[in-house]
């Protein structure tokens, strides 16, 4: 459980209490983050106030600072306050890296430069996969990586609740690609969490319906209670008030309004975290809705970039930052700084991955013309085959090249076979499907040398 700041009416004023010059070990403290630039919550602060003076005294100095430099988010998203944040480095240097990396024209502008669309387009669509995957681990679900590309690759059944939670992310990420352009409403939300978790448990998920009780609560790891949503009653005035937010222009920089769009869909990503608006499946449309303004704001890139497989590595902060907000006047800066730290670390995945690609394509294509092999694929063989190499894990059927390649499911199976042939895939069958997969690229090399 984590330390509770004391309210401010607990906390005495230093101004009165101490003499000129007990004050000056404080002055550090008087500002909105530490020496280090860390915006620190009360449980992790008192630990780095020195023995010898107050910790509460050291927390007044910080909190006054904060709250002179706060911002209000204009967003209702507690009946009784409304959230603020304070704008810290961290903060500005993400918005910037995803201002550069991330937009759709960003995006199209790497393809150009590459000059080899089609092939990296191919090879991002394995990631569009990931968040599905993340998301649903981070929430529970046991099924590795491996096998949930495949399945969402082969179009293959759910076999397991887990699977089925897989393929519900996966679908709820497509469908807020596609209803990027529509306001946020209370129905979109419902239809959202329909969509993700209808047909898992029914009676536990009860899909596309708002609570109407106050029994759902979020337990840490051993049954504590570590937040009570708040009251089912007026649930629905709450989310209104929060997709007229949502819905209302904060991109003009010169107004006193402006928020930045990657802190904006943070914030909603924690409203519905907060507010708990279903019986379960919160945290999975929360996410989805943080891609959906994302995605609307024309921040395409976030389609290949998953935040849910690095909060699944550390769930514990990710839930402390909810708390840390909850605990301290509703301030939103732990929650978006934490977020952005993660979203930094995914934006830089995401280009070392784009480099990786570009780097293995170039490598790949010297090894083709030395070899003799380029001559012998065709165009979409080496297509699929650079897919292959850049992503070792991947399967592929006949079936999934038709519709990645946009040919006659004929055309796909002789391109996969062509590879088998050629010795540079394997091949087996599952029930009445053939599964292709790259060979061992050693194996693959001596072959040819040979």
């Amino acid at each position: 459980m984590i330390k509770r700041p004391p309210v401010k009416a607990e906390l005495a004023n230093p101004w009165a209490s101490l003499s000129s010059d007990q004050l000056p070990p404080y002055i550090p403290f008087a500002a909105p983050v530490d020496a280090r630039g860390r915006y620190l919550p009360y449980d992790e602060f008192r630990h780095r106030v020195p023995k010898d003076l107050s910790v509460d005294i050291a927390w007044f100095f910080t909190k006054e600072a904060r709250a002179h430099a706060k911002q209000s988010l204009f967003g209702q998203v507690d009946p009784k306050r409304k959230g603020t944040y304070i704008t810290t480095n961290l903060m500005q240097k993400t918005a910037t890296i995803v201002d550069q990396s991330t937009t759709s024209a960003a995006l199209e502008w790497a393809n150009k430069k590459v000059g080899e669309g089609l092939n990296i387009a191919y090879m991002l669509e394995d990631l569009i996969e990931d968040e599905a995957i993340s998301s649903s681990q981070l929430e529970g679900a046991a099924t590795t990586t491996l096998v949930a590309k495949e399945m969402i690759k082969r179009k293959r059944e759910p076999r397991s609740m887990d699977e089925r939670m897989i393929i519900g992310n996966f679908k709820m990420m497509h469908f807020v690609w596609d209803k990027r352009l529509l306001p946020l409403t209370a129905d979109l939300i419902k239809e959202l969490h329909a969509i993700g978790v209808g047909g898992i448990d029914d009676g536990k998920y009860t899909p596309g319906i708002f609570r109407l009780t106050d029994n759902v609560v979020v337990e840490d790891s051993d049954g504590n209670i570590v937040h009570q949503p708040p009251p089912a009653t007026g649930l629905d005035e709450r989310l209104q008030s929060l997709c007229n937010w949502v819905n209302t222009d904060h991109d003009d920089i010169e107004s006193q309004s402006y928020i930045h769009s990657l802190v904006k869909a943070i914030c909603i990503h924690f409203a519905i975290g907060y507010e708990h608006p279903f019986n379960d499946g919160n945290g999975r449309v929360a996410r989805a809705l943080f891609y959906w303004f994302m995605f609307k704001k024309d921040y395409g890139a976030f389609r290949y970039i998953s935040i849910s497989n690095l909060l699944k590595e550390a769930a514990t902060q990710y839930g402390k930052s909810y708390l840390y907000t909850e605990t301290d006047e509703m301030d939103m800066t732990y929650f978006i700084d934490y977020q952005c730290s993660v979203i930094m670390r995914a934006v830089a995945a995401f280009k070392n991955h784009c480099q990786k690609t570009v780097e293995s394509i170039e490598s790949f294509d010297t090894w083709l013309f030395n070899s003799g092999v380029y001559g012998k694929l065709s165009g979409k063989q080496r297509i699929v085959f650079q897919v292959a190499k850049s992503s070792p894990n991947t399967i592929f059927t006949a079936r999934y090249v038709e519709e990645k390649l946009h040919c006659s499911y004929n055309t796909a199976a002789t391109v996969l076979n062509g590879l088998v042939e050629l010795n540079l895939f394997d091949k087996h069958k599952d029930g009445k499907e053939w599964i292709y997969s790259l060979r061992d690229k050693q194996e693959i090399q001596k072959n040819w040398i040979s």
